[in-house]
């Protein structure tokens, strides 16, 4: 199999979109990470909302958000695909401006804003997956989405530490940090509406194999497994401080330079890790993901039974393994959904990837919390049980092909 062994800048930045598309994305990602890590402390700071009733009315609206997910595909189907980009991004400005509005005290209008928010950041990787699968193909096209991950994630990264550096202004300072959030939101969907991609659907048909037409492909286990996998993404920032506050009584400090190091690793190997893993097929890859993904479960078992004093280190030095396991699972599983979606129902099938990803990154925090009380070896046995399970089950689903229809090519 024929792949990738040097990375340009400039054909990476072409597969992904072009120039202002990337800068669209980086402005999107600074504009998240300045408020996203800290619109719970905005509902109990600014508006003096209790922290459980913030808390539900965040879940209810990412949770809420998921619905719009079927409309986006069907949406990207009919060949729109910047559109679909600049309208998520477009849905967050309303959603900050509501935010902005809100009085102290109403609880209501901040779950609606939420909502918004929540739909925005639900459609947006469905949106910018089609739009790259649009503009590149076959290997260059894990590689653009690897790419995307990683420009994300460094503009998320830098976003936080400037609202970090700011909170010392106190409430002032959290509505100043969502102001400039909202204007980062509306320059991205200026960005990306200005690139003007859209796919014509009958082109897409034509791009499929001898003119062959049929449903999105089921996916069932791969969707039930990718529920399962993206827990690793809630590990750094939900499980590790957890257990390493509560339970090993260490420094809040180990539990800041893990998320740094995550965010360090991802931001630096995604791309090339993807370009490595090109070699081999998406579908055995996804599923190697999931192997080391468990031996990192273990390992935080086995570490954590170190104790204090052994055990935070230890769990520092695991959670580069978890985070390898994440960079791999990353750089597959989305592209395994575009590679084995036919290009006329490519935006519906992302659309059902999504609600998976969606609803098991609504649920890990429930989930995660509820385990770990009963101490290390509930938390982490269970969790690398269920993913070496959903790694069997994506490696032995065939990919089926749906009963097909057969239409004219274009003229």
């Amino acid at each position: 199999m024929p792949t990738a062994t040097k990375i340009r800048p400039r054909t990476l930045v072409r597969a992904s979109g072009g120039p202002r598309y990337a800068v669209a994305l980086a402005v999107d990602a600074l504009g998240t990470g300045l408020l996203r890590p800290f619109l719970l402390l905005y509902g109990v700071a600014v508006l003096r909302l209790s922290a459980p009733a913030t808390g539900i009315a965040m879940t209810v609206g990412v949770v809420t958000g998921l619905v719009c997910m079927p409309a986006v595909g069907r949406w990207l189907d009919r060949g729109a695909r910047s559109t679909v980009v600049a309208a998520s991004m477009l849905v967050r400005v309303a959603g900050v401006a509501l935010l902005l509005a809100t009085p102290a005290g109403h609880v209501w209008l901040f779950a609606t804003a939420a909502l918004l928010l929540g739909v925005g950041n639900q459609a947006w990787p469905a949106a910018h997956a089609a739009l790259v699968a649009t503009v590149a193909h076959g290997r260059e096209r894990d590689t653009a989405l690897a790419a995307g991950r990683a420009l994300r994630n460094a503009g998320m990264g830098v976003g936080a530490l400037i609202a970090t550096a700011c909170l010392a202004g106190g409430t002032t300072a959290l509505q100043a940090l969502a102001v400039v959030t909202g204007l980062a939101y509306l320059t991205a969907a200026a960005l990306a509406w200005s690139v003007h991609l859209h796919a014509h659907p009958a082109a897409t048909r034509a791009e499929d194999l001898d003119g062959e037409t049929g449903p999105a492909p089921r996916m069932r286990a791969l969707l039930s497994a990718n529920v399962i996998y993206v827990f690793c993404l809630n590990v750094p920032e939900i499980a590790l401080p957890l257990i390493l506050v509560t339970q090993l009584h260490a420094s809040p400090m180990w539990s800041a330079a893990i998320f740094v190091a995550n965010t360090v690793l991802v931001v630096t190997l995604q791309v090339p890790v993807t370009v490595l893993m090109a070699r081999f097929s998406r579908r055995t890859v996804l599923a190697l993901s999931g192997v080391v993904l468990t031996a990192s479960y273990l390992g935080f078992l086995a570490a954590t039974s170190l104790g204090h004093g052994w055990g935070a280190p230890a769990v520092a030095a695991v959670s580069v393994v978890c985070t390898i396991g994440e960079i791999v699972y990353a750089g597959s599983a989305t592209a395994l959904v575009a590679a084995l979606a036919p290009a006329h129902v490519l935006g519906r099938a992302l659309a059902r990837f999504q609600l998976s990803t969606g609803f098991g990154l609504a649920v890990s925090p429930m989930a995660i919390t509820a385990l770990a009380p009963h101490g290390p070896a509930a938390l982490w046995g269970s969790l690398a049980a269920a993913t070496l399970v959903s790694a069997g089950a994506v490696a032995t689903e065939k990919d089926q092909v749906a009963p097909v229809t057969r239409v004219a090519p274009p003229s």
